[in-house]
């Protein structure tokens, strides 16, 4: 019962590490910026607009020419799918115009997800 016990306040101590930092993700999407906008006033560039991106299906910005691979993917951008996705996007969506090489670090990818976290799709910063 005690080990039990033990484990469970280990594991709710060791939570917040996993949420991720926004300002830290802001310098990860420096990786990204090159090819990808966020905020108000963004425009898609080599890549989407990622505004509002969690819950939004794959291939869906209007005036973006996605690759047939991203239209027909059925992919719905959830938290899961896109930490996966960021490792390796060609791996994951073979076909994808995405030339990225992929995240490798699992903290960059929280990091980038909490930065991402934080657009609505207008490019406004959602309320705490």
């Amino acid at each position: 019962m005690l080990r039990t016990v033990l484990a469970i306040a280990v594991a709710l101590v060791a939570l917040p590490a996993l949420a991720g930092d926004p300002e830290a993700g802001a310098k990860v999407f420096k990786k990204c910026q090159a090819c990808h906008a966020v905020g108000e006033g963004a425009q898609n560039k080599v890549g989407p607009v990622l505004n509002g991106l969690f819950g939004r299906p794959a291939g869906s910005i209007p005036d973006y020419n996605y690759s047939d691979a991203n239209k027909n993917s059925g992919i719905v951008w959830t938290v899961e799918v896109f930490s996966e996705y960021i490792k390796n996007p060609r791996g994951y969506l073979p076909g994808t115009a995405m030339a990225f090489a992929g995240l490798k670090k699992d903290e960059d990818i929280q990091d980038i997800i909490a930065y991402l976290s934080q657009f609505n799709a207008d490019g406004t910063i959602k309320a705490n």
